[in-house]
């Protein structure tokens, strides 16, 4: 497979791919992202091959739009929507419970990580795409890329294009919090705090 770098405003090309079930790496407000339409289980499984991922890690959906929680979680907790409200587009990532609808490559647990980035080329293509299953466009384990040059010297030969936006942020990798119980459970520690979700409660 011949693997191509573009400009990340070519997001038809991107999108022409993706429709046919193929997976594209592009710029987040962390690292490099790889993704697949969110409800395309062939295309996901092929971001763990690309990844050399094991299978039993669940894969995020990224989202452009607050609207689209709706197709991704089933009764979505109020802590959830008052978290995404607060601090979306920006780095939380809620674990809620997922539509039945979801392909099992997204997780094979009831539950179903969501985000919308804060990065305004990842916010085009989902805007334009809708939501994407997406995790760091590395080998799984090797260093995250924070440049196309980086995905590239990973994955050349293993996905078919990288949309270029420059050198991403890097940095620590979002607060994960669970929102299925009575309170906020932190699963990995971001840049935002506990104290900051439970303020936004109060």
């Amino acid at each position: 497979m011949n693997t191509e770098i573009v400009p990340a405003s070519e997001i038809s090309r991107a999108l022409e791919i993706l429709r046919k079930g193929g997976i594209v790496a592009f710029p987040t407000d962390t690292v490099y992202g790889l993704g697949a339409l969110a409800f395309d289980n062939a295309a996901i499984e092929s971001i763990y091959m690309a990844k050399d991922r094991p299978l039993e890690k669940a894969i995020p959906i990224l989202i452009g739009d607050l609207s689209d929680l709706d197709r991704i979680g089933s009764d979505i907790p109020d802590m959830a929507l008052r978290f995404a409200e607060r601090f979306w587009p920006g780095p939380l990532t809620c674990v809620l419970p997922k539509k039945l609808i979801l392909p099992p490559a997204v997780s094979a647990t009831s539950t179903v990580a969501v985000r919308i980035p804060n990065h305004p080329d990842a916010l085009a293509l989902l805007r334009a795409a809708g939501p994407m299953a997406v995790t760091s466009a590395n080998i799984s384990g090797a260093q995250n890329p924070l440049t196309a040059q980086d995905v590239y010297e990973q994955l050349h030969g293993r996905i078919p294009i990288i949309l270029d936006g420059g050198k991403t942020p890097g940095g620590i990798p979002s607060t994960l919090v669970d929102c299925n119980g009575e309170k906020p459970v932190i699963l990995r520690e971001g840049p935002i705090t506990l104290e900051n979700l439970i303020s936004t409660l109060r």
